[in-house]
């Protein structure tokens, strides 16, 4: 039902699109035959608000992959470095957390691992509505920040490290065979900060499978509810989201968009560098663009990023799939 919804939205969005154009341009005609300056003008506007409205259309036609219109699952993990790295993971957190609410997602908390003094050193979002996945799977991968340190008394400028990974989440639809033979469920006591509203027991589950043919295992946790059922439900859902993930990859594997995520969260593998100090600027080293608006790409303007990273992606595919046909 969500998938004709999104179709019937599409196909009636542009029919529209149509009709309001043969109605802009009959109006200008009109207009300029009556020597009518205003409605000239009215004209114009029409023009100017369609265009808008086909750019969006476009970047929307970009999100044609098998899972780009589900909910999606967004961890983040501090690198090597101590509070500054948990600090800035959570200046991340609170970046998606902002872009999110501004497209009118919904955001809901699944685990979190606290910094010893400040930040967290890990956390995991489910963001809810169309096309989520969609806009921030090319979110996944190691994000860098330089500035001077708040924690360092002498103010030097230190470097810091933190991943971001994205996966879907998958429906019932999906079928996603987990073997209990390589699950390991274990529980542990919530430790989410204050205002999440979790009991102080046993109650967070952490799932580790290691299934032949995988390198590194897969691990999800979630703290988010009260009972240690709903979690492990809960989680279970974020392993078969995972596994799902991964056999996406494996066929998109041409297209190498998240190989940062396998690697060590350092030097090498960012896919952005957020500067602060000596300049400001915000740097996708994949597509090259850049800002020097860092405030605002930290209060959760990433749309430039998303679309050209998204538009990168796509041209990379189409790429691919023309030389193996010219072969």
């Amino acid at each position: 039902m969500r998938e004709r919804t999104r179709l019937d939205r599409g196909v009636n969005g542009y029919l529209r699109i149509e009709r309001d154009l043969k109605d802009a341009l009959d109006l200008i005609d009109l207009a300029e035959s009556e020597g009518d300056q205003g409605m000239v003008a009215d004209g114009e506007r029409a023009l100017a608000a369609l265009r808008e409205e086909v750019g969006k259309r476009e970047l929307e036609s970009l999100l044609s992959g098998e899972a780009d219109g589900n909910d999606a699952y967004l961890e983040i993990h501090a690198g090597a470095g101590g509070t500054e790295a948990q600090d800035w993971a959570e200046m991340l957190l609170r970046m998606y957390t902002r872009w999110a609410e501004q497209h009118g997602y919904k955001v809901e908390w699944i685990e979190e691992s606290p910094g010893e003094e400040a930040g967290i050193k890990s956390s995991t979002l489910k963001i809810m509505g169309e096309n989520a996945y969609g806009w921030l799977k090319t979110e996944s991968g190691v994000h860098r920040l330089v500035r001077i340190s708040p924690f360092d008394s002498n103010a030097r400028r230190h470097t810091s490290f933190a991943s971001v990974w994205v996966y879907p989440v998958v429906d019932d639809k999906v079928e996603v065979a987990v073997e209990d033979k390589y699950l390991r469920v274990d529980t542990y006591r919530s430790s989410g900060a204050g205002g999440h509203h979790v009991n102080k027991t046993d109650s967070a589950v952490r799932m580790t499978y290691t299934p032949p043919g995988i390198e590194v295992p897969v691990v999800v946790a979630c703290q988010s509810e009260r009972s240690q059922h709903q979690n492990r439900a809960k989680a279970m859902a974020m392993l078969k989201a995972r596994l799902y993930e991964i056999e996406l990859e494996k066929r998109e594997a041409a297209v190498d968009a998240m190989n940062a995520t396998k690697t060590d969260i350092g030097w090498g593998h960012q896919i952005r560098s957020y500067v602060l100090h000596p300049y400001q600027m915000v740097k996708d080293l994949r597509t090259g663009v850049e800002t020097g608006n860092t405030g605002a790409v930290l209060d959760g303007d990433l749309d430039r990023f998303l679309q050209a990273s998204l538009a990168a992606r796509i041209a990379g595919a189409d790429a691919v799939t023309q030389d193996a046909e010219a072969r």
